[in-house]
């Protein structure tokens, strides 16, 4: 059984960085695509960016385009976000989740419903 498990959070102020960890156990993450997700209170989980089983294919939610980048080291069954220049608007709980590869799901997307395993979440807050 896969299971993942989120690091990395913290209480930043705007324009600092902080970089997430989601650390898998159970099984090898190499054939599944991995998504970071985020929620904040009263809104609904929102697709922030995911990674290919592969490493050769991303995704970035336009909010996050040109801030945040998305990378894996399979080798450490480990996926990263590393988040810069964070606004108070990127406050939430970030949540890491797997989706096996298929041939009905050859690559990433950020849709939380298609994803299978969940960690535990997060926080990060963004406030000065």
């Amino acid at each position: 059984q896969l299971q993942l498990v989120e690091s990395g959070g913290g209480s930043v102020q705007p324009g600092e960085s902080l970089r997430l960890s989601c650390a898998a156990s159970g099984t090898t993450l190499d054939a599944y695509h991995i998504g970071w997700f985020r929620q904040a209170p009263g809104k609904e989980r929102e697709g922030v960016s995911c990674i290919s089983s592969s490493g050769g294919h991303t995704v970035y939610a336009d909010s996050v385009k040109g801030r945040f980048t998305i990378s894996r080291d399979n080798a450490k069954n480990t996926v990263y976000l590393q988040m810069n220049s964070l606004k108070p608007e990127d406050t939430a709980v970030y949540y890491c989740a797997a989706l096996r590869k298929s041939f009905v799901q050859p690559l990433c997307v950020n849709r939380p419903y298609l994803y299978d395993y969940w960690g535990q979440g997060t926080q990060v807050s963004v406030s000065s």
